[in-house]
């Protein structure tokens, strides 16, 4: 013993190695498969309730896999402001007795609950399993994000945009981008958002945009302005999840989970000196993760589509940078080049992203493996949408801002 009564570790590396390699050996690689999926109209649904989405995203779940609700053995639920506990989609789906589960990772919600089902389905607990996201923000007096941190430099109540509008000014900084040049290449961003999310049927906001609209609209926090920011939408998103062994007997285009990857740190960027605002080191762990379960190695060349948490343009930037598409401060030139547009080397956020499509907190997950989902099965709304040959993409569901974020990335898969 040592004191205070703890018991050494010293002597015990062997057994933690072996309890290392084990956790290599063992990933969620193939062994689940989605067989159905299912999206509400997002925007401002003032003529829907709550329940009125969660019964249009699930039922569109229950059609698109051929089950029904009796078919379903457990429920994970994530909303981060509308809704307590598993009756709040017990109620309207008429649920009979059996386990819902609610969880909540803040904007990293909707994809919380696909990765806690997941290991439900992977270790046998269950064979068939529902996961339900959702978020009702525009008819309950909630007018945007909250606010209510402290930052070392801004004070008290620090918003969303502030903080990461210093990511946007750093990164200008530390790269030497001039910031009227720097604004361009977001509003590029945003502009590419636009015109995907206005081809989507689903989408909050189908309005195609300039760049000289985006770079003359209200600043909200400099250097970001309005349509650099995502909006606070209403929706409902919903994922059938079962056995990979068991998929086909349900349907041949099954799309399997190849990885997914989860990394929170303390959060101390703002109090660490050392800490410069333009890495994402949560980010880039989740991101390890996920292409080490998944087998990837060269992600730029091996995913064919990508599906990113952009609550703001420069939040997808550095994203970019921190899942390794781009080279660290190198985002630029390929965002200036169209490399991630509809007809690019790749796509990114081809439904239009949480810029266009919206962002329903605890629905933005599952709705982003939506997207990738059915672009994987060739069955996205409208043929100007389909990208060609998806075989293998990426979603990234993310909370916080630069120096705290709550990311999870999932890698989707054709089967076979």
């Amino acid at each position: 013993m040592i004191p205070g009564g703890c018991i050494p570790i010293t002597g015990n590396a062997d057994r933690h190695e072996n309890h290392r390699g084990l956790k290599e050996m063992e990933t969620i690689k193939d062994k689940v498969a989605i067989i159905g999926m299912g999206c509400c109209k997002f925007g401002e649904n003032w003529d829907k309730s709550v329940d009125d989405m969660i019964i249009d995203a699930v039922y569109e779940a229950y059609e698109d896999a051929g089950l029904a609700r009796e078919d379903i053995q457990a429920v994970w639920v994530g909303t981060a402001f509308s809704g307590i506990g598993g009756i709040s989609v017990a109620a309207p789906l008429k649920l009979d007795r059996i386990p819902i589960t609610r969880v909540e990772n803040f904007c990293a919600t909707g994809m919380e609950t696909i990765r806690n089902a997941s290991y439900a389905i992977a270790c046998g607990a269950y064979d068939i399993v529902l996961c339900v996201g959702f978020e009702k923000l525009k008819d309950t007096g909630l007018a945007g994000l909250p606010a209510g941190y402290t930052h070392p430099v801004l004070g008290v109540n620090v918003t969303a945009p502030g903080r990461w509008a210093m990511g946007a000014t750093r990164y200008f900084q530390a790269y030497g981008i001039e910031p009227q040049e720097g604004r361009k290449t977001l509003a590029r961003i945003s502009v590419k958002s636009h015109y995907n999310g206005a081809r989507h049927p689903k989408a909050h906001l189908r309005r195609e945009v300039t760049i000289e609209q985006v770079l003359n609209a209200p600043l909200i926090a400099w250097p970001l302005g309005l349509f650099d920011c995502c909006g606070n939408t209403d929706g409902a998103a919903a994922a059938i999840l079962t056995r990979a062994d068991m998929a086909k007997s349900f349907r041949d285009d099954y799309v399997l989970i190849k990885g997914i990857g989860l990394a929170i740190g303390p959060g101390l960027g703002k109090e660490d000196a050392s800490y410069d605002y333009i890495h994402l080191p949560e980010t880039e762990a989740a991101a390890q993760q996920a292409y080490e379960q998944a087998g990837i190695t060269n992600p730029r060349k091996e995913l064919d589509i990508l599906e990113l948490h952009d609550c703001f343009t420069i939040s997808e930037l550095m994203t970019l940078e921190a899942i390794g598409i781009c080279p660290k401060g190198k985002a630029k030139e390929d965002i200036d080049a169209g490399t991630f547009t509809l007809t690019g080397e790749l796509p990114v956020n081809a439904d239009g992203g949480l810029k266009s499509f919206g962002h329903p907190v605890g629905a933005s997950g599952l709705r982003e493996c939506y997207e990738v989902y059915k672009q994987i099965q060739g069955k996205a709304e409208l043929p100007e949408r389909q990208l060609k040959d998806v075989r293998l993409g990426l979603s990234h569901n993310q909370g916080g801002h630069p120096g705290s974020l709550l990311p999870i990335i999932t890698i989707l898969g054709q089967a076979g």
